[in-house]
Order: structure tokens, then C-alpha cells, then sequence
């Protein structure tokens, strides 16, 4: 059963299942992705971000205060150069 981020990502470990399972995603349906290209999936994560108080009011769940943040940025950071 495919992760989803609401219901299945709990730790470190669930967010790389859920990354890999969105790039296997990307494979076998990429071509329905609305921003396939790199430059387009980044601006649409910045854009996403920064609109997600919206996200969070519209669908009753109050964003994470305590979520690490700079786990993920460093992440990101990490995949231009890791090999």
C-alpha cells in the first residue's frame, strides 16, 4: 500500500519510503505530473510551502510548529551534489 504523507510518515525512515515511492510514482506516471521538469517541481514545493497555512486551515489541521524544517532544507541542499 502506497505511503501517504497525512496518514503513513511518522519518522525519518517513512519519509524515505514515501520519497522513494513518489519517484517511482514519477516513472510510471510522470507524464500526468503537472511539473515533471526539476525547475518546475521546485517552484511548485516553494510555492506550496508557502501557501500551505491555507492548505492547513482548508482542510482543519493546524501546521506542525515542531516539524524540522531544516532536516528537510538540508535535504534538498544534499541531493544537488549527493551521489
Amino acid at each position: 500500500m502506497p505511503l501517504t504523507p497525512d496518514d503513513e510518515v511518522r519518522s525519518r525512515d517513512d519519509l524515505v519510503c514515501f520519497v522513494r515511492e513518489l519517484r517511482q510514482d514519477c516513472l510510471r506516471r510522470g507524464h500526468e505530473w503537472e511539473n515533471l521538469t526539476l525547475d518546475r517541481f521546485l517552484e511548485a514545493l516553494a510555492a506550496w510551502m508557502d501557501d500551505s497555512p491555507g492548505w492547513y486551515q482548508n482542510v482543519g489541521k493546524e501546521i506542525p510548529e515542531s516539524g524540522d524544517w531544516a532536516f528537510l532544507a538540508r535535504a534538498l541542499r544534499a541531493a544537488t551534489v549527493y551521489e
